[in-house]
């Protein structure tokens, strides 16, 4: 099948384009390396996916035409997002790139005659401070992020309800490993700790309750959605880990695998953050087969071998 994916060069979208690939799809991975994080790694992501076979498209979902791109594409899978809940990217940003962003994406692709099937990446955000339940649960976003990306997303359903556009919604839940953005607590720790320097951690962060879930358990999810798409449309699913620990416990793995006890350089409480995610994976399991395995010992100990041999001791790939 012929699969475009947008964000292609981001920690999910990459990822993405290397299985589809592996799996004889034909790739294209479209992408503007915005400069939110270190344009670098994610030049050495896109680097990486052309290694493998994919057409990489340097486009801005907001401004550029997409009639080209979108020629011939039977599977979109819409990973592109302003990501993060920072207070110094204001909420201009987050409108333009989630939310006008996918509208001209699916304006450009809705009356495409090859397409079969729009998979949007959401978040598990848009339930807010506490995400524990099923795909019925009321959204209830605190943050810009959670706010545009619940926008986007039921802008898509929207379509599949009112005009028969074939779309589905992922929401996932604290994703981690190679590739993660260099801003997230994973790399932040693990950089921190291999080349012993103080992390950043808010007031009372360590008490947080995540469905820290391994991206390659998270690729499964995404890619089961081609295997059972007739159920799928017009959908929304929770895909992450229904296992969940706390941050605190997660930065003891973390210590116990890099064998030294981390320097905290304690923040205040941050706006916006989730206090508990826990995924309900009940309907993904029963649709699309899904079986998130990776426990979080073992998810962490591939995630800091990676940053030892690819990040640490390359400042401009992290920002340290």
């Amino acid at each position: 099948m012929n699969v475009l994916i947008t964000g292609a060069g981001g920690f999910i979208g990459s990822h993405l384009a290397e299985r589809l690939v592996a799996m004889g799809h034909r790739v294209a991975g479209l992408d503007c390396l915005t400069d939110y994080y270190a344009r670098a790694l994610k030049e050495m992501n896109v680097a990486a996916i052309q290694r493998q076979g994919v057409a990489f498209l340097p486009l801005d979902l907001a401004d550029d035409d997409l009639d080209e791109a979108v020629r011939g594409v039977e599977f979109v899978y819409h990973a592109a997002a302003q990501p993060g809940i920072s207070a110094t990217c204001p909420f201009e940003t987050y409108a333009r790139n989630n939310i006008t962003a996918t509208y001209r994406l699916i304006e450009a692709v809705r009356d495409s005659p090859t397409l079969r099937g729009f998979i949007y990446l959401s978040t598990s955000s848009v339930y807010g401070a506490v995400a524990t339940g099923s795909e019925e649960t009321e959204p209830k976003p605190t943050s810009y992020y959670g706010v545009t990306k619940l926008a986007a997303e039921q802008l898509a359903l929207a379509y599949s309800r009112d005009r028969k556009f074939p779309a589905c919604s992922l929401r996932l839940f604290s994703v981690y490993g190679p590739r993660e953005r260099p801003d997230k607590l994973y790399p932040k720790l693990i950089c921190g700790l291999l080349e012993d320097k103080p992390i950043p951690l808010f007031e009372g962060s360590e008490a947080h309750r995540r469905s820290y879930t391994f991206v390659s358990d998270i690729i499964d999810g995404l890619v089961a959605v081609l295997d059972h798409w007739p159920d799928c449309v017009g959908e929304i699913f929770n895909i992450g880990s229904d296992t969940s620990i706390t941050t605190g416990e997660g930065i003891q793995i973390v210590e116990q695998i890099v064998g030294r006890p981390v320097r905290v350089d304690r923040r205040p409480r941050r706006a916006g953050d989730q206090k508990a995610t826990h995924a309900n994976i009940a309907k993904a399991r029963r649709v699309l087969g899904y079986n998130p395995t990776t426990t979080p010992r073992e998810g962490l100990a591939r995630t800091v071998e990676w940053y030892r041999t690819h990040i640490v001791g390359r400042a401009h790939l992290h920002g340290r």
